[in-house]
């Protein structure tokens, strides 16, 4: 059921917003699919600021802290150069910023693939220095014992499968997944073998329609479509593909706005005011008092 929120400017632990308004949880997400599929979808944007958690948290079950950060916010070539460090600083502003949506912090490249015993230190610290409510990782049957692992310590995991970013050196680019017999197959034991690990949701990325409709219909856990299919249990964008801040997106994206040449024409207006010496005028300067 969808709830209208009042934005509060008090969201912090220290300033909480008051009742009614509660977190959802990370046992309340997964309950959506207890019949065996969501009544209505599950609705999950990414947020890297506390502001821009502020925004669409009314609006969203679920905030992703994505390591796609570290193109959109810091202009890397991929995914695979974030750190621990960044989605710490990050996922605590997100968390800062929302009291109504899960938030969900991404698992950097190389903070979890060794073994189960390094995940759990890098997840514990992201749970410690954020306060997020779970963490994402890539892959399936491949990441199924350090799921398993994470679960029995308390640390919720949200896991993703298909087209999995992090591993685009391997895959040789970000291409739509599941086109094959071999690929189909693997995407479905990668999502059964995640959800018997015991993640709370799974991420389906890049997967060919059928495909994904096929993985929502087999497990138990929601599913999240980014550019799968409408029948997933709910759908993730990154937020800024979504807003129009970027002239090239993947095809599966829908640009609800176009903040970017909003930006631009703002920007412009200002520097007109600025050589015109229109600005700052009268309001917006002191004068001596009378």
């Amino acid at each position: 059921m969808s709830t209208t929120f009042t934005l509060d400017t008090a969201t912090s632990r220290a300033n909480p917003t008051p009742a009614p308004l509660r977190r959802l949880t990370v046992p309340a997400i997964q309950q959506r699919k207890a019949d065996g599929k969501t009544a209505e979808p599950l609705v999950m944007l990414t947020a890297y600021t506390a502001r821009q958690a502020q925004l669409l948290d009314p609006h969203c079950d679920m905030l992703l802290v994505g390591d796609s950060l570290g193109q959109v916010i810091y202009g890397l070539p991929s995914t695979v150069p974030v750190s621990l460090e960044m989605m710490c600083a990050h996922g605590a502003a997100v968390v800062r910023g929302s009291y109504h949506s899960v938030v969900i912090v991404d698992m950097p490249f190389g903070s979890y693939e060794a073994s189960p015993q390094q995940a759990f230190e890098s997840a514990a610290r992201i749970l410690k220095e954020t306060g997020c409510a779970a963490v994402k990782l890539e892959g399936g049957e491949a990441m199924a014992e350090t799921i398993a692992f994470l679960t029995q310590r308390g640390i919720p995991v949200c896991a993703h499968v298909g087209l999995t970013p992090q591993a685009v050196n391997t895959l040789g680019g970000y291409g739509a997944r599941g086109r094959s017999d071999a690929e189909a197959a693997k995407i479905l034991s990668d999502g059964k073998a995640v959800t018997e690990a015991g993640a709370f949701a799974v991420v389906v990325e890049g997967v060919i329609e059928p495909i994904a409709i096929a993985l929502t219909e087999a497990l138990a856990i929601p599913t999240i479509g980014i550019g799968a299919s409408a029948q997933c249990d709910g759908q993730v964008l990154v937020a800024e593909d979504m807003l129009g801040m970027f002239e090239r997106v993947p095809r599966f994206v829908k640009r609800y706005a176009d903040m970017a040449g909003l930006i631009s024409e703002t920007a412009a207006a200002y520097a007109a005011e600025v050589r015109a010496r229109s600005f700052p005028g009268t309001e917006q300067t002191y004068q001596p008092k009378k």
